[in-house]
């Protein structure tokens, strides 16, 4: 276990915990900006749907207060299943980890980062999604 959280797994690695459990889902914590104009998970081929809940609000980029809550409703209305494996992902793997890190203080109990994100670190010309992340990884995506 990560410090607060449940731990870091690799873009595959989340992938396949998808494919392999029907309970897992894959939160975009990223803004409502990242997902129209670079693109979003498609979880199409596994018969599921990418939850897309902003951690920060663009531009301010202050921490949505409700986040927590907007999660537990678009999880399902019959009640959180706190024990689900909840996978988080934003552009590079860094605000995931905070998302992640509040959900499990709230009683979530696998909550997981994605690492290096959707787009990972600038390469050198300075350009992201070529290195690592979901797109470099090129695990299905889409344009909104």
């Amino acid at each position: 276990m990560a410090d607060g959280y449940a731990g870091d797994v690799t873009p595959q690695q989340c992938w396949a915990a998808l494919a392999d459990d029907p309970r897992a889902a894959l939160i975009d914590v990223r803004t409502a900006a990242e997902w129209t104009y670079v693109g979003i998970p498609d979880l199409s081929p596994l018969g599921k749907s990418t939850i897309l809940t902003e951690w920060q609000s663009f531009p301010s980029m202050a921490v949505d207060p409700n986040f927590v809550d907007r999660v537990t409703a678009a999880l399902g209305s019959d009640g959180p299943d706190k024990d689900k494996p909840l996978f988080l992902l934003c552009r590079s793997g860094v605000r995931s980890i905070a998302a992640a890190k509040a959900l499990t203080a709230a009683g979530y109990t696998q909550c997981v980062n994605v690492l290096d994100g959707f787009e990972g670190p600038l390469d050198g010309h300075g350009h992201r999604g070529q290195k690592t992340g979901w797109k470099a990884e090129e695990l299905p995506w889409l344009q909104r």
